[in-house]
């Protein structure tokens, strides 16, 4: 099933509550807006949230002959999204399962999800290096356009676990595109100026210490935590502020595609 898929490109972070999912939903909402065809895989199977962030909440999947089809955010057909949240009858549901279970699932949503032809085929993640992030390697490890962005926050703590997934991925030979530094200060919605509630320059100093790309820091924005719920592009909704510029300056920094798959 990811025969047509161009690029993989998986969201990892160490560290729970960094924002994965958020820089996962709104990196596919920018490629759908710059044109792609765009796929979102939501591996969390404890706590999927993209069909939240998304607004797709009260969607099901279908089952093909043979093959799961993926929810769709558009008539266009240009985002299409997979999620185990689809699966639950409520968000208030636990998904109570051992290791075995969840990697049988992982399984099924890289094998048997008709994504078609896509540009880009985005996998938000859960923190750590467990079961799930092993079952996404060994089957990902014969797929070649596969590389992963890293996401932390600037305080140490954070840093220090991010460092791990940095060496997983490397000891797996999964290629890092580069790192994203997200809270990195709180931005004023009225006067944009930007003030370092936590650390800062954490995230920048561990990609220079572990030579990979600095992608940008992405500071926490009152007005894009409000684009949650909604599966609106913070680049079409908010073109001025930082984030907006951090996103499109990543788009620069993906394995090169042309839009529309032509």
């Amino acid at each position: 099933m990811l025969e047509e898929v161009k690029h993989v490109i998986l969201v990892l972070s160490g560290k729970g509550g960094v924002g994965k999912s958020t820089v996962s939903t709104q990196l596919a909402l920018t490629l759908k807006e710059k044109g792609f065809k765009v796929g979102l895989l939501d591996i969390d199977l404890c706590g999927p949230s993209v069909p939240y962030l998304l607004n797709l909440e009260d969607q099901n999947i279908h089952q093909g002959s043979g093959h799961w089809i993926p929810v769709y955010l558009d008539k266009e057909k240009k985002l299409a999204v997979m999620s185990i949240g689809f699966l639950l009858k409520s968000r208030n549901d636990a998904v109570v399962w051992r290791g075995p279970k969840k990697t049988s699932m992982i399984k099924q949503f890289l094998e048997d999800v008709y994504w078609q032809d896509l540009d880009y085929l985005i996998i938000d993640t859960p923190p750590g290096t467990s079961d799930e992030h092993i079952t996404v390697m060994e089957n990902l490890r014969n797929v070649p356009q596969c590389s992963a962005i890293i996401v932390t926050t600037p305080q140490q703590v954070a840093i220090e676990d991010v460092r791990k997934e940095i060496t997983f991925c490397r000891k797996t030979g999964i290629p890092i595109m580069g790192l994203i530094e997200n809270m990195s200060g709180y931005e004023c919605p009225t006067c944009s100026e930007c003030t370092n509630i936590f650390s800062t320059g954490g995230g920048k100093s561990l990609a220079e210490i572990s030579k990979i790309k600095f992608l940008g820091s992405i500071p926490i924005d009152p007005r894009i935590g409000a684009l949650a719920g909604k599966g609106v592009a913070a680049v079409k909704e908010l073109p001025d502020c930082t984030t907006s510029k951090v996103f499109n300056d990543l788009i620069n920094h993906l394995p090169h595609t042309t839009a529309n798959g032509s």
